[in-house]
């Protein structure tokens, strides 16, 4: 009979606040979305800066003939045989570099072809101006400073890059995205509790009769409370439903189908779909007990019981 009568009183509070508690449900679905994506997208950034930083070497740059003149590092002219064999024996001896592979100025230009040689600057391009290079990958990429004081300064070396630092700046634009998700999120968080408290002042004043006469019976606080928790948790439950469902459709559309992000864009390593699932649980929780967190502290103010 009590959980009926707990069931019945649900049903009407939702009754008389279907628009507050429609916006209610928008609100927190948006939020969570916003949580959730914030979520993926830093898992995104995870795996995207392991699959590339396990792939990408440091480049140690040699000297060839035409950086004698602009290259104040190479004024001692290019690199010589002997100087390239000392570098790649160096190279080979020391405990961060992995692998070691040598790449020859018409290999260089080759490849610079292939990837250029639609351009109208490509055809001014020609093998000697290239440059010879040791692409060293590391066993931890993070270690590449040891590399780059081993060599840089050293006669016929022109510079030694890290290629990391091309992938930075698109790792912290993501980031920035990640925090500005979250900035929204956070704003819409306050929005979605402050409509749940609103509901619930609304809900208990338009009720205080019924809860007037329960607490004359001898009702309990949490018994008369009850109801109203149960309305925003359910509302919040609906909201993390809606939040879940995006999640899943906007993972669908925006990788799988629709825009198709992994046919177009075949180098990034996008997430799976565990990784979207395994973070609906956390979501639809939330959405079921923030708003009965929300309403249990609004009816202590609102409810006198």
């Amino acid at each position: 009979m009590r959980a009926q009568f707990v069931l019945s009183e649900i049903g009407v509070g939702l009754r008389r606040n279907l628009t507050m508690t429609f916006a209610v449900i928008v609100s927190v679905a948006l939020s969570l979305a916003l949580f959730g994506g914030a979520l993926l997208m830093r898992e995104q950034v995870s795996t995207m800066k392991d699959f590339w930083y396990d792939k990408v070497n440091v480049s140690i740059f040699l000297c060839n003939k035409n950086d004698a003149s602009t290259s104040p590092k190479c004024a001692k002219g290019a690199v010589t045989a002997q100087q390239k064999q000392l570098i790649e024996a160096d190279l080979k001896k020391m405990d961060v570099v992995d692998v070691v592979h040598h790449e020859t100025a018409e290999e260089a230009y080759k490849h610079y072809r292939d990837q250029y040689g639609d351009t109208p600057i490509a055809s001014t391009i020609t093998p000697d101006q290239m440059q010879e290079s040791f692409r060293v990958k590391l066993d931890d990429p993070e270690k590449y400073k040891v590399v780059a004081t081993a060599f840089a300064g050293r006669d016929g070396v022109q510079s030694v890059q890290d290629q990391r630092n091309i992938l930075e700046n698109l790792f912290s634009l993501m980031n920035g995205m990640n925090i500005a998700a979250l900035f929204v999120m956070a704003l819409m968080l306050v929005i979605a509790l402050m409509l749940i408290v609103n509901t619930v002042r609304v809900s208990a004043f338009s009720r205080r009769r019924e809860t007037g006469i329960m607490r004359l019976v001898g009702a309990s606080s949490f018994y008369i409370q009850m109801p109203f928790i149960m309305e925003a948790a359910f509302a919040g439950l609906l909201g993390g439903v809606v939040a879940s469902t995006m999640l899943l459709v906007g993972r669908y559309f925006l990788i799988d189908h629709g825009l198709a992000l992994s046919e177009k864009m075949q180098l990034v390593n996008f997430i799976g779909w565990d990784a979207v699932v395994t973070k609906l649980p956390l979501v639809i929780a939330i959405g079921l007990l923030m708003p009965a967190m929300a309403a249990f502290i609004a009816l202590r103010k609102y409810l006198k019981v």
